[in-house]
């Protein structure tokens, strides 16, 4: 390996964050397809920052998307200093993402996020999912050759290709939202190779690809319901109460469903209202900023003129972007997704799933349940996902609200993870848990530091 500056040029903010931090970079060459390693090769990129004290090892830090993660030495920079001075850092690109032989089909942002973003709680609507998600997957037909390799399990392949390139023999990892599924995947396959492992916001261990939102609908209703409840002892204007708040969400959806609102110079409609309401973030400027929205939404509800709020522009900006940004991603996240998981070739099976569930998620269940590119994806995964149990000692962290993985869902891979202690933060409305609580933060930096996982699992408020 040849080790060089980070920065691709003046515009590349993560290979300059990486420089300023002190990290290099480099390639790694691995096989396109693992059963053909005298095959085509694609290369993979990762950035390196050397411990600055005695290092005990190598961590890589996956920061989730799934979505380039070379500036997982930054974001674990950022967060423990303290902790990041022990370890040789490692960010990786995985491949097809960021600067790993990127896969880009040609997704305009609109019309992906028309596909990811909005709900189909209509008949009309659904065959406009139906209709993009088609156009969609046609546009990746041109890249059928490398489709199948999309995988996470290839992506744990090149991890461990990486392991044996940098010279070490373990490394530890630390994983957040998808990369906890990584991270799972490659205890399983590679159980030897893997030290101390941190797991933040677990996916279920068998519900990770085409459909892996399926069952987020209720903790997305529960976390609105907190938003409701702080909105209402805060003064917002909403309601004095949670259920007086959640009452003027209601009467937002009602108007969509017979008018779209004026919101500015965008129109929000009855399919984007769900993915507006979305949060994962408890936080008070989280919530303040929701606040602010729904007051606009409220206000163009009523027929009144309304200006967004700035992330309100920002957001209907995406939505209207007619361009194609190689750096989202979109291609890649969809192609893993369909990679590691068949799904249901008939689109009324997610029809039929919406409507057999509208009752009890009305409102983030045909966001939720909707269909996807990977319904007409050109290829089918090759490989069986991976069958997740062991007995690694792992540290788990979650939290009981989250909702974007539902905690049901870390508690099965918590389950299938036999070895792992599970730090829960009680209370919490939140995707990523790392960061925000000192009993959660001193339970990793024991582990990581120290090497000592609890006796038993933990409970934080």
């Amino acid at each position: 390996m040849t080790w060089h500056g980070c920065s691709t040029g003046p515009d590349d903010a993560t290979g300059l964050a990486l420089d300023q931090a002190g990290a290099q970079c480099t390639e790694v060459t691995v096989p396109l397809d693992y059963r053909r390693p005298a095959g085509p090769t694609i290369a993979i990129a990762i950035a390196r920052r050397a411990a600055t004290e005695p290092s005990q090892g190598t961590l890589v830090v996956n920061v989730g998307g799934p979505e380039a993660s070379r500036q997982g030495v930054n974001v674990f920079l950022g967060r423990s200093p303290e902790l990041a001075a022990q370890y040789d850092l490692v960010g990786i690109d995985p491949r097809f993402f960021g600067l790993s032989t990127p896969l880009e089909c040609g997704w305009r942002t609109d019309r992906y996020l028309r596909s990811a973003q909005y709900a189909s709680p209509t008949r009309a609507a659904f065959a406009d999912s139906v209709s993009v998600a088609r156009d969609l997957a046609a546009q990746c037909e041109s890249h059928r050759d490398v489709l199948p390799y999309a995988s996470t399990r290839n992506i744990a392949r090149d991890m461990d290709r990486v392991r044996a390139a940098l010279g070490v023999r373990q490394l530890s990892y630390f994983g957040t939202s998808y990369g906890t599924y990584l991270g799972a995947v490659y205890l399983q396959m590679f159980p030897g190779n893997a030290d101390r492992v941190v797991l933040d916001s677990s996916h279920a261990p068998d519900t990770y690809g085409p459909r892996w939102t399926r069952e987020t609908a209720v903790p997305d209703a529960a976390a609105l319901a907190d938003w409701a409840e702080w909105a209402a002892r805060h003064d917002t204007g909403l309601g004095t109460t949670k259920n007086a708040v959640l009452a003027t969400v209601d009467r937002i959806a009602a108007v969509t469903r017979k008018r779209p609102l004026q919101v500015g110079t965008h129109q929000v409609t009855e399919a984007m209202l769900p993915g507006l309401l979305l949060t994962v973030d408890d936080t008070d400027a989280s919530y303040g900023e929701m606040s602010a929205a729904v007051r606009v939404y409220r206000d163009a509800a009523a027929g009144l003129p309304v200006t967004p709020t700035p992330l309100q522009e920002q957001r209907f900006g995406l939505y209207d972007l007619a361009e194609v940004v190689p750096e989202f991603g979109f291609s890649a996240g969809v192609a893993n997704q369909c990679a590691d998981w068949a799904a249901p070739r008939d689109p009324e099976v997610y029809y039929r799933d919406i409507r057999a569930h509208r009752l009890d998620e009305p409102l983030f269940g045909p966001l939720a349940r909707d269909i996807s590119p990977c319904t007409f994806w050109p290829t089918t995964p090759i490989e069986a996902p991976t069958t997740i149990a062991n007995d690694h000692r792992v540290l788990m962290l979650g939290a009981t609200g989250d909702p974007a993985v539902p905690y049901s869902g870390q508690l099965a891979m918590h389950r299938a993870l036999r070895g792992s202690r599970l730090i829960t933060l009680s209370g919490a409305f939140r995707h990523g848990v790392y960061g925000v609580s000192p009993c959660v933060d001193a339970t990793v930096e024991r582990y990581l530091g120290q090497n000592t996982l609890p006796a038993a699992d933990v409970t934080c408020t």
